[in-house]
């Protein structure tokens, strides 16, 4: 597993902000697609799904007590895919809850925790006892992490409906009472709640920055309609220099307070703009050009 790194010690300090912010509701910045709320339905808690969902990705593993672990079991059931990790403190908070959900709803929902510990598999099941975790737990790997699209922050839970699609993602402590309202509508159970829809930009699956046509912090005021798909294509194809791996439509969905990715795209809006040629070389696809 992982050694103490850049990444890690990003995670440790967004589980101290989600730890700080545990009472805050932390929803997707932006919902392309929703429909405003009505003025009747201002008290009607809502949520919301990803209007045209992509399937989960594969997993088929062994969790930490050898049983094996494979979304093939899933059919006709919710599921919570959990990211966390024993050191980090709002994931630990989290537990109880994810029990609670357990137990309501029995064996209409699988909750799958991924454990991006760097201590052995020993440790995680030592720790799993202590809490009563009866849900099965892997080890992540990078190809898992990648597969689900990165995890910036833990804990990060992506739901997925009764057809094994991928409906949303909540990244933090989110609200049991929101949990419970967005399992009993994927279970067609009656719920207080309207559901809105949206197209997923990036808020799920980071690949899916690519079909944005607005990010945050970036301003396209002034550039024609052609102007703007130009800027788009650079800002997906040209890497963030942060280290995060990312292209900068991504970086920008991901961490809106990157100063490096808003830098950089306000950089790339200006040379398309003024028509100049790009004033960087651009790192290859997968590198940094931050030194190690």
């Amino acid at each position: 597993m992982y050694r103490m790194n850049a990444r890690r010690l990003a995670l440790l300090a967004a589980a101290g902000i989600a730890l700080f912010g545990a009472t805050r509701v932390m929803l997707p910045r932006t919902f392309a697609g929703a429909s405003a709320p009505r003025a009747e339905d201002a008290n009607t808690p809502v949520i919301r799904f990803v209007k045209n969902p992509e399937m989960a990705p594969p997993l088929e593993a062994q969790d930490i007590s050898g049983k094996p672990v494979n979304k093939e079991n899933w059919a006709g059931k919710v599921v919570l895919v959990n990211f966390w990790a024993t050191w980090c403190p709002p994931c630990r908070e989290e537990i109880p809850e994810l029990l609670e959900l357990k137990k309501e709803y029995k064996d209409r929902l699988e909750i799958v925790g991924i454990s991006e510990d760097d201590d052995p598999p020993e440790s995680v099941s030592k720790f799993a006892r202590q809490k009563g975790m009866t849900y099965p737990i892997v080890m992540a790997t990078p190809e898992l992490i990648e597969a689900y699209g990165g995890v910036p922050a833990l804990p990060t839970s992506f739901l997925i409906d009764t057809q094994g699609r991928v409906v949303q993602k909540h990244s933090g402590l989110y609200p049991i009472a929101s949990y419970h309202r967005e399992i009993r509508v994927l279970l067609g159970m009656s719920t207080d709640a309207r559901v809105e829809t949206f197209v997923d930009t990036g808020q799920v699956f980071l690949k899916n920055a690519a079909n944005a046509t607005e990010l945050p912090g970036v301003s396209f005021k002034g550039l024609t309609a052609d102007q703007k798909k130009r800027a788009l294509r650079r800002l997906n194809s040209e890497n963030c220099t942060c280290g995060c791996k990312l292209t900068l439509s991504q970086c920008r969905v991901n961490d809106s307070e990157c100063p490096y990715s808003g830098k950089l795209a306000a950089q790339v809006v200006k040379e398309v703009a003024s028509g100049a040629k790009p004033a960087r070389t651009p790192p290859a696809k997968g590198t940094s050009s931050i030194s190690e």
